[in-house]
């Protein structure tokens, strides 16, 4: 059976934008879904920053290689893509 996960995620501009934005959402200054909510660039923003379940092969790599390689509930270090910067949180994993 083929892995497959489920994140949310938030797309901001700047490195130090996701940098902060971590620091509040690990310190449990801010939830994870009200900071996608508030500030990511990203549609799925408005849910929170769900993205529901995915395999490999069906998001960019450096986003796919984070999320496959994290524990639920982790939130990423701030990783970048053409898109801008993310930060991840692994909601699910099955597979």
């Amino acid at each position: 059976m083929n892995t497959q996960v489920r994140a949310s995620h938030l797309l901001v501009k700047t490195e130090q934008e996701a940098i902060e934005l971590r620091e509040k959402i690990v310190s449990g200054e801010l939830a994870f879904a009200d900071a996608a909510a508030m500030v990511s660039l990203c549609p799925s923003g408005a849910n929170g920053g769900d993205l529901g379940f995915f395999g490999k092969g069906q998001m960019v790599k450096p986003f796919e290689d984070a999320c496959f390689s994290m524990e639920v509930d982790e939130v990423s270090q701030p990783i970048q893509t053409q898109f801008g910067w993310h930060l991840i949180q692994l909601t699910g994993k099955e597979g």
